[in-house]
């Protein structure tokens, strides 16, 4: 059985999904504030890696874990409401690529959980 990764079309899908996230992500005013300051060339390349492990293609993530990564973020105020406009986006960026909803429903699953960590819960 195909992974996530080949489902979605590998190395071009994942670098057109987190690229048009993150053009929907820093122009939303819900969220956008969070990366202020952030280096979003770095940002975009371990995003990339991160969600390629992820979805089960080749692993090159070194990056912090969720929780450690993101509990700066959690002391300046994320909560749930800011997960699920991430999500909402990220569900978005792979519609727009014309991923298959049953699939779009999977990477959400996926990143739901997550939610725990990343919100420090």
């Amino acid at each position: 059985m195909p992974t996530l990764y080949e489902q979605l079309g590998g190395s071009p899908a994942v670098e057109a999904a987190v690229d048009l996230f993150y053009r929907k992500v820093l122009t939303d005013p819900r969220i956008s504030d969070f990366f202020e300051g952030v280096d979003m060339d770095i940002q975009i390349s371990k995003q990339k890696a991160f969600l390629t492990m992820v979805f089960g293609g080749p692993v090159a993530y070194s990056g912090q874990d969720l929780r450690r990564g993101h509990a700066h973020l959690v002391a300046r105020g994320l909560n749930d409401s800011h997960f699920d406009a991430v999500i909402e986006h990220l569900g978005a960026s792979l519609a727009e690529l014309g991923v298959a909803p049953a699939l779009i429903g999977e990477v959400a699953a996926l990143a739901e959980t997550t939610r725990a960590d990343v919100l420090g819960k």
